[in-house]
């Protein structure tokens, strides 16, 4: 939403309990056609209205393509140039614009609130930097996953910033980091202050005519032409119509309407230095220092974290009805985009899997090839093995063999046995340790356990660990 993320409350309701062995698999390498295939399977078979994808690799878009609906009712097709919220991925372009106008020399990112909004809650002492990376206290008008009843009438930016940035700081200033829309709202007004123009005009002006992005909008009328419609369901039910917030509600925290093809474009011009100065993308991209020496992993408008060794640049987002995912690889100019018109079924299930193999295929890990089964299902029978207490010694190396004495064995079939047969089995990315496959893999039982097994295996496919832990 122009939130943190998915709604995660909507989607837990919705998403079905699946088999381990009966949910489609996403690939197991990078493989374009075989990613391509994955996605129509899914939209085909699990819910999804529609998605919209695009990846970046080496500098290239390699798939750009649309799955499923852009609509309903009526029914319609997603086209190319079909465009979805972004939700809070437009909190990057945002702070883009506040660094445009500090490189142009009209503003300074370290200057106070009170320069703009004199009235606003401890205005002196916060500071345009506090609200980019959400370390200013202002609380958050929009924390819950649905439309409510505030949002039903339009509000003007100022009288909500008025009402959520003019009473008590949820803390002081600088010390802590909290998900903040309200900020973002304040930022965009900044913007239309400093540079005279409404916030859609110098958006479009200075980032996306030069970067060619012709079908982006900010803030479009809600029957615009090429837009998707959004939908949502509760508790199991159809999919429906999801209800847009008013007007005035989302405004510079969430109000941008793209393509995943148009984020590929900003996505290649941020890491290649079209779109920002090098000083302003470095403090972009640099994760907030608190007053208390602690760093969180958030920059301006932008998730910063590592994967594999590998910087990535990162933002969800959401408004009712539509999920937005993007990350970035910058070292190697690789980026994954997936947008979707139904907020039920959580897609951050499909963009996780998918960044993953972008990430391994990118950052040159040798994580060894073993022969057999994936992962998940290697670990899989092997639970099930000691569930039974009947364990194909064959399938082990030689010191686990030894290691799983039958006192061992008989103990897990007592603990593991009257757990039944799991209902989902999923895998971290697989890393390396002595020449080995390491994976872990996570089990949830039909009465709600859950635990986790560690497994090594060497290139000819033997198990040389296997222990398994609560979760």
């Amino acid at each position: 939403m122009a939130r943190s993320g998915p709604a995660l409350l909507l989607a837990l309701l919705a998403a079905p309990i699946l088999r381990a062995d009966s949910a489609p698999e996403p690939p197991k390498e990078f493989d374009v056609k075989a990613i391509d295939a994955y996605l129509a399977r899914q939209v085909a078979d699990h819910g999804h209205v529609g998605l919209s994808v695009a990846i970046v690799r080496d500098g290239k878009v390699v798939l750009a393509k649309g799955y499923g609906k852009r609509s309903l009712k009526p029914a319609a097709l997603i086209e190319p140039g079909t465009m979805f919220a972004a939700g809070s991925i437009t909190k990057q372009f945002t702070c883009a614009c506040v660094l445009l106008l500090a490189e142009d020399g009209k503003l300074s990112v370290r200057d106070k609130v009170s320069k703009y909004y004199p009235g606003l809650t401890r205005a002196d002492d916060i500071t345009l930097y506090d609200l980019m990376t959400h370390s200013a206290g202002y609380p958050d008008y929009y924390p819950l996953d649905f439309v409510d009843r505030r949002m039903e009438k339009p509000i003007p930016p100022d009288d909500l910033l008025k009402e959520y940035a003019g009473g008590k700081l949820d803390f002081e200033p600088g010390s802590r980091w909290s998900y903040s829309n309200t900020g973002f709202v304040l930022l965009g007004r900044v913007v239309e202050k400093v540079s005279g123009r409404p916030f859609a005009e110098f958006l479009r002006e200075r980032i996306l005519k030069p970067l060619e992005m012709t079908d982006t909008v900010f803030d479009p009328d809600p029957g615009a032409k090429g837009l998707a419609t959004g939908h949502t369901a509760f508790a199991l039910g159809d999919p429906e119509l999801a209800p847009r917030e008013a007007a005035g509600w989302i405004h510079a925290a969430g109000g941008l309407y793209t393509t995943p093809s148009d984020l590929a474009k900003w996505d290649l011009g941020l890491m290649s230095g079209k779109v920002l100065k090098p000083e302003s993308y470095k403090l972009m991209t640099t994760q907030r220092e608190l007053t208390d020496g602690r760093t969180r992993d958030y920059g301006c408008g932008l998730g910063v974290t590592r994967r594999r060794g590998e910087l990535i640049l990162r933002h969800s987002g959401a408004v009712s009805g539509f999920q937005a995912f993007n990350s970035m690889i910058p070292r190697t100019k690789s980026a994954l985009i997936l947008m979707a018109n139904s907020e039920h079924q959580d897609a951050s299930d499909l963009f996780g899997p998918l960044f993953d193999l972008l990430v391994t295929a990118q950052s040159g890990e040798d994580v060894p090839k073993v022969k057999g089964p994936p992962a998940k299902d290697a670990a899989l029978d092997l639970l099930r093995q000691l569930q039974a207490g009947e364990v194909k010694r064959e399938n082990l190396g030689d010191e686990y063999s030894h290691f799983l004495t039958p006192d061992r064995v008989r103990g897990a079939k007592t603990r593991l046995g009257p757990l039944d047969e799991p209902v989902r089995a999923e895998a971290d990315p697989p890393s390396e340790r002595g020449g080995m496959e390491v994976a872990v893999v996570h089990f949830t039982f039909k009465s709600g356990k859950k635990v986790k097994g560690l497994m090594y295996r060497t290139p000819d496919g033997k198990v040389q660990e296997f222990l398994i832990y609560k979760d």
